[in-house]
């Protein structure tokens, strides 16, 4: 699975906190999705963009 941090990211590290096997803060200070989603982070990653308050989170299944 891929997921991917869509614009309009606004930096608040819900999804890194949640999920820092697949987000992680760029050079910039935005999220990324810099992993592929495995199967052991997959309810990790799902509730991560489950969490995001501004929905910029997909994730490919």
């Amino acid at each position: 699975m891929k997921a991917k941090v869509n614009d309009g990211c606004i930096s608040c590290g819900a999804c890194v906190a949640t999920c820092p096997e697949v987000f992680r803060f760029d050079d910039d200070g935005i999220a990324e999705a810099y992993a592929d989603v495995t199967p052991e982070y997959e309810s990790a990653a799902i509730e991560a963009r489950d969490g995001c308050p501004v929905s910029v989170i997909d994730i490919d299944e």
